[in-house]
Formats: C-alpha cells, sequence, structure tokens
C-alpha cells in the first residue's frame, strides 16, 4: 500500500472518534512527545490532526513551517536536521501551542519481531549490571503496546523515555543492546522504537496489499486465515452462548474462550507498524521466523516481501534492514547432547535460516546476525541477548554507516569438487577461517543417491576441504543442517559461519 493510501485510510477510521481523540485544535501523531528521538541526516515527516482549515506551524531549531489542515490531517516536513540535542520542539495553532522538550537528533531504529526480539532485559542472562548502569539520556525507547486490528490505525499507546534502569527492565533486550552498542561507538542519540508480539508469524506484520498482489500468498495465506478466522468467531459465539446459559443456569463454567489465530489479515501491520509509518528512521532490526519454520519454503519469498512491503509504505527508500537467523533449539527438549545430531537429518529449522540468508542475497541493504554459538538446547528462548545485539551493531556500522569493518561471518560462496573431495569457498573471510575449540564439526556430504553422512572437514587455505570415505564421489555438502546444529566454523575476525547447503534438493517444507 502506497504511503498516500494508507494515511487515507488511518484517517478515515479516525473520523467517528475525532470529537473524542480531539479536545483541543491540533494532535501530533503519538511519535511526537517529550524526549523524543528525530532523525539526524534526511527530512522529517510531522503529522497529526486538527480542524479543517487549522493553520498549524512545526518550530525545531531554526526551521519553521506551516501547512493547513485538510480531511481533518495535517502533514508536513522538516528539512535535514543535524545531531544533537536537546532542543524544544513546538506544534501551533493560533488558538494553542503544544510543546516537546528534552528532543534529541540521532538515530531512530525500530526493533520487531516474535518473542526472541520481545525477550525483556530483565530475563536475559545475568542483567542485573547492564540495568543497574542503563541510565543514558543519549538512547530513549518507544514502547508500543501490544494491539491488533482488522484494518490499518493511527492510534498508538506508548511515549518516549529515557533509558533507566526502569525503562529498559521490560524492554527488548536485543533492541537495548543493539542500541547501547551503537550509541557507545557512533557518539550521537539513539531512538528505540520496540514493536513485537511473541509467536507470531511474518505475514501478521505485512500489510493486506502485499498478500493481495501474490496469488500464492491469496491461495496458501488469505484464504487459509479467512477459513480459520470465521472458524474462531463460530467458536467464540458459541462459547459466549455456553457461558451465559451456564450464568443464568447458576452453574459453574471453567472452559476458556478461544483463542484468536495468527494470520494473514495484517492486524499487527494494522496495529502496530502502520501508526509509526512515515516516522524517519535510519532502518530496522528484527528477530523472527519461529513461527514460520514449517513453512520455510514459502519464507523464501515472504520475508523478502515483508521487508519490501515495509520500505515500500515508509517511503525512505531501501532503508538498512538487519535480521538474526533462528537460534539453535533442541524441539525434542531434555534429549541428552550426544543423542542429538547422531546422524544428519532434514529440517524445517534449518531451511528456515536457509531463506533468512537469501534474503540478505536478493535485497539490498539487508544484513544478518548468525547465532549458532548462543542457542539454548532445552528452549527456544535463548537468554544470552549481548551477542546477537552486539551482532547487529556490528552489521548496521557496516550497512547503515559504511564502516569498514567486518559485519559477518563466513558464507558459503562456491563449491568445487576434485576427486573424492568438495572444497568450499567463502565470503567474509578475509582474514581467514579458524576452527573453535577443535576439529572442524557439522560438516556432512553425499553422493549421486544423496543421502548425507558425517563428514571430515579441515581448513586448507581460505578453503573447507570436506571428505568421507562412505561418499568416493560427492556431489553436495551441508553445514549446521539441523534443528540444533553443533558448529565451529569461524573466521578470524571473531563471527560464526552461517549454516548452509550447496544443494538444492527439494525441501520438506515445499507445498506437496
Amino acid at each position: 500500500m502506497m504511503l498516500k493510501n494508507l494515511h487515507r485510510i488511518s484517517v478515515g477510521i479516525l473520523f467517528a472518534t475525532l470529537p473524542l481523540a480531539l479536545p483541543a485544535a491540533v494532535k501530533p501523531a503519538a511519535l511526537f512527545s517529550d524526549n523524543m528521538v528525530l532523525q539526524a541526516g534526511q527530512t522529517v515527516p510531522v503529522w497529526g490532526w486538527a480542524d479543517d482549515g487549522e493553520v498549524v506551524t512545526v518550530k525545531f531549531r531554526n526551521q519553521t513551517v506551516t501547512t493547513i489542515a485538510r480531511n481533518l490531517a495535517w502533514h508536513l516536513k522538516l528539512g535535514k536536521l543535524k545531531a544533537g540535542g536537546p532542543d524544544i520542539f513546538t506544534i501551533s495553532t493560533k488558538s494553542e501551542t503544544v510543546q516537546f522538550t528534552n528532543v534529541l537528533v540521532g538515530d531512530v531504529w525500530v526493533c520487531s519481531g516474535q518473542s526472541n526480539m520481545e525477550w525483556p532485559l530483565s530475563r536475559s542472562f545475568e542483567p542485573a549490571a547492564d540495568i543497574a548502569s542503563a541510565t543514558n539520556r543519549q538512547i530513549r525507547l518507544f514502547n508500543v503496546r501490544k494491539n491488533r486490528t482488522d484494518a490499518p490505525t493511527t492510534v498508538v499507546k506508548a511515549t518516549w523515555e529515557l533509558s533507566s534502569p526502569r525503562s529498559v527492565e521490560g524492554f527488548s533486550a536485543v533492541g537495548y543492546y543493539f542500541g547501547r552498542d551503537l550509541q557507545q561507538v557512533r557518539r550521537v542519540p539513539v531512538g528505540l522504537i520496540g514493536t513485537y508480539w511473541g509467536g507470531t508469524p511474518a505475514e501478521a506484520w505485512m500489510s493486506r496489499e502485499a498478500f493481495e498482489i501474490n496469488p500464492r500468498y491469496v491461495r496458501e495465506i488469505l484464504e487459509p486465515s479467512a477459513a480459520a478466522d470465521k472458524a474462531w468467531r463460530q467458536a467464540t459465539a458459541a462459547f459466549e452462548k455456553e457461558k451465559a446459559e451456564a450464568a443464568t443456569a447458576g452453574t459453574n463454567f471453567t472452559k476458556q474462550a478461544p483463542g484468536r489465530p495468527w494470520g494473514g489479515n495484517s492486524e499487527l501491520y494494522n496495529a502496530m507498524i502502520a501508526p509509526l509509518i512515515p516516522y524517519a528512521i535510519k532502518g530496522a532490526i528484527w528477530y523472527q521466523g519461529e513461527s514460520n519454520a514449517g513453512r520455510a519454503e514459502q519464507y523464501r519469498t515472504l520475508f523478502p516481501d515483508m521487508i519490501r512491503c515495509w520500505r515500500r509504505d515508509w517511503g525512505q527508500g531501501d532503508f538498512p534492514f538487519l535480521a538474526v537467523q533462528i537460534a539453535p533449539w533442541d524441539r525434542n527438549k531434555k534429549r541428552p547432547l550426544e543423542q542429538i545430531n547422531v546422524q544428519p537429518v532434514e529440517s524445517d529449522w534449518a531451511e528456515l535460516r536457509e531463506a533468512q540468508l537469501l534474503a540478505t542475497q536478493v535485497l539490498p541493504q539487508v544484513g544478518m546476525a548468525v547465532i549458532t554459538d548462543v542457542g539454548d538446547k532445552d528452549d527456544i528462548h535463548p537468554t544470552k541477548k549481548v551477542p546477537v545485539g552486539a551482532r547487529l551493531a556490528l552489521a548496521a556500522r557496516a550497512i547503515a554507516y559504511g564502516e569498514k569493518t567486518e559485519f559477518s561471518g563466513p558464507i558459503y560462496r562456491r563449491l568445487a569438487i576434485k576427486g573424492n573431495q568438495a572444497i568450499l569457498h567463502f565470503d567474509h573471510a578475509r582474514k581467514g577461517l579458524e576452527a573453535r575449540g577443535g576439529v572442524l564439526q557439522g560438516f556432512a556430504i553425499c553422493g549421486e543417491d544423496r543421502k548425507f553422512v558425517w563428514a571430515k572437514a579441515e581448513i586448507v587455505g581460505d578453503t573447507v576441504v570436506v571428505s568421507s570415505p562412505e561418499v568416493p564421489h560427492p556431489v553436495a555438502v551441508r553445514y549446521g543442517w539441523a534443528d540444533f546444529p553443533e558448529v565451529n566454523l569461524w573466521n578470524k575476525e571473531g563471527l560464526p559461519a552461517s549454516p548452509f547447503r550447496t544443494d538444492s534438493f527439494p525441501m520438506i517444507t515445499a507445498p506437496k
């Protein structure tokens, strides 16, 4: 959906409640408040609502911009701003002035995804010292309250807060560590917008138009979602009827209301992304995928299309988008480590990681943090979030800020076969490769029969040579191809290699 159309719909939804929502003559969008961070280095949209014909004036630093409210809405842009502050920001009409104080200019990042992004700092690994030292007037947090709506809305309940022990406790640990690292290195204010919800699929974070333009999504997401939502509404009606009958009869009623399914009705995009647009941002970080693992083949296009959707609607071009590859996890929890990966097997989680990696190769300005070393065998929510935030910050420094720094572990580039050896070449290994903690592990090899076996692997120069006496004529290699991969290939810059496969064999998550 183009930005103009999105705001036309959003403003239309607001009309019915406008007298209650606007007790004053002018109301800015919720993102404009005390303690906010405005994006440096680009034009800054400012918008809100007012009576028709009101002349709205925005003043910030040495800029004064005026517009006229039409159809109960107004929108204008400030010119490019330099990082710094604090300053005062005013929005005024002939009858009133709204003033915001302690306003900074720096870099604004959206932090979104499902539970591993939502995971709060208070529940991360040994957080006490980080919480205690979180007071930093150069970091600001805007934590969007959970909400789901059937159509785009303008309403978002949140306000900017200064980073402090109290405010960071419930904020995304990954988001906070990312912002903390960036602020320390870049030395400019950082604003973090947290908008996340555990257990949610990527399609809930996309606009409806992003589905409707693709017949496959209509068939595989929209239509099943509509059927599931209809069934939920019917079940809810039956539940309410039974509950009322029990109340009338005076009998005990212990049933739980049926939960609404997540699907392709864009309810999180509508409620938790649309209200943020077109607030000027530097980029976005994303940690999600677990809920789409069973449809990893579909995610190969769905995830890039979600990024395209956000970029199109924000109207800022190809802003940096940095994702976290999902962490290792053994879904058969409590198994001893020696019972895991006894032999190579197919894995939908491995296919999802591959789909995430693919997005970095088909879209510009997309990076990925690999975290194969910080998974928790028995918990889908690994609590060690410091390395996750740090690697996202490294990616931001290279992709968003153009620093000449390595931001990725080794990425498979090509395969060469020489006799019974498979020779692997990598990108992001300029200073060389290394095996962390002993001999290389996690490599499997197969011949024409496509039956993978664990293989011997060793670093030779800037390559990895893989072989097995069971496979005299190799055709393909896989690395880390498991739910809980046990892997140890790194580059000498200190970053782990992404799992990969050299083959294009049919995926287990492809539609049957």
